[in-house]
């Protein structure tokens, strides 16, 4: 396959999922530049063809450049792969706008929302570089980076308010170990999957309790209609929620070992305070930023997010988590409804 053929990429992130998003669409026989924000680290990734720091064992192909010059990684593109944290996608997108052509297809792979202003990647991501909605893709799922870098099975979804976008970006990701479905309800999509990482803290914090199956199972069904119920009041489709940037992502997240979130619930119940926690992780758990997120859109929209809200009780305002509990279960008698 000549380099005429094969799509250039770029992924806008050297951490974990930059570095397995970049290994998987060089399994695509596509051509990847990888921008890493720190030089040094960079420097260490082409030396090594290892992110040691991040995703240790698995190996950078050669063909695959790394840099931490964004006009270098921007040249001649046509995907532009936003694989950043949430709090640092504006400040990319700022560095990344004026290299871009306009005609190029940007692809959001952040889950999170931006604090204080509550928006989603998508938005953020358009407002600074001036893309149109139909010419930005959310490529969103159940996606550990230590798994999709050893081919385990996963399936995402593409989003885009432009079907032929979405379906253009399911094309370029899809390999035989990486299932794209296409979605047009990217409001959905992306509350979907930031709003899960806080119920995967509630999560962590059972389990650091010691709590059984029991919990769980009722964390996850209650926390799915908190998701629900702000997700349509903010324009999302119903459905959304069942696929796999819902119900998907939130199992996986709240209850897989290689959970951040739920890690720092976890350690939470445990006893630990967050400082505590966050000053020993290498990697971000973006729920702990969506939790403010979560709450403040809950009051905006007039939602009722009850689990929401005691996680940021604990997180914020020094909460027990016994208590967080109690307050839970005493809540006055309601039928099952989803919102």
């Amino acid at each position: 396959m000549g380099d005429e053929t094969r799509t250039k990429v770029a992924v806008l992130g050297g951490g974990s999922w930059g570095t397995a998003l970049s290994v998987l669409l060089h399994s695509g026989r596509h051509l990847v530049k990888v921008w890493e924000l720190y030089p040094e680290r960079a420097g260490a990734m082409r030396e090594t063809r290892e992110n040691a720091e991040m995703l240790p064992g698995i190996k950078i192909p050669d063909e695959i450049v790394i840099t931490s010059e964004m006009d270098e990684a921007l040249i001649r593109m046509e995907v532009v792969t936003f694989v950043v944290p949430s709090h640092g996608l504006r400040e990319t997108a700022e560095k990344a706008a004026p290299f871009l052509k306009g005609n190029e297809i940007l692809v959001i792979a952040t889950k999170g929302l931006e604090e204080g202003s509550f928006k989603r990647m998508s938005e953020v991501a358009g407002e600074v570089t001036g893309f149109p909605t139909e010419r930005i893709a959310v490529l969103v799922g159940p996606s550990h980076a230590e798994e999709v870098s050893r081919g385990v099975p996963t399936t995402v979804v593409s989003a885009s308010t432009d079907e032929a976008t979405a379906r253009k970006v399911q094309e370029i990701f899809m390999t035989p170990t990486f299932r794209v479905y296409t979605n047009t309800d990217v409001v959905g999509v992306e509350s979907g999957v930031s709003l899960k990482n806080v119920i995967a803290i509630a999560a962590g914090v059972c389990d650091g309790l010691g709590f059984g199956d029991n919990t769980k199972g009722a964390l996850l069904t209650r926390g799915l209609a908190e998701m629900t119920r702000l997700g349509v009041k903010m324009g999302a489709r119903q459905q959304t929620f069942s696929g796999l940037a819902g119900l998907g992502d939130m199992v996986t997240t709240c209850i897989s070992r290689h959970s951040r979130n739920r890690y720092v619930g976890e350690e939470i119940g445990k006893g630990r305070t967050l400082d505590e926690v966050l000053s020993g992780m290498v990697m971000v758990a973006e729920g702990v930023r969506t939790t403010k997120s979560a709450v403040g859109l809950a009051k905006k929209h007039q939602v009722e997010m009850p689990i929401a809200e005691q996680v940021f009780e604990i997180l914020f305002e020094d909460k027990p988590v016994k208590e967080a509990i109690r307050e839970l279960m005493l809540r006055s008698p309601k039928p099952e409804v989803w919102w």
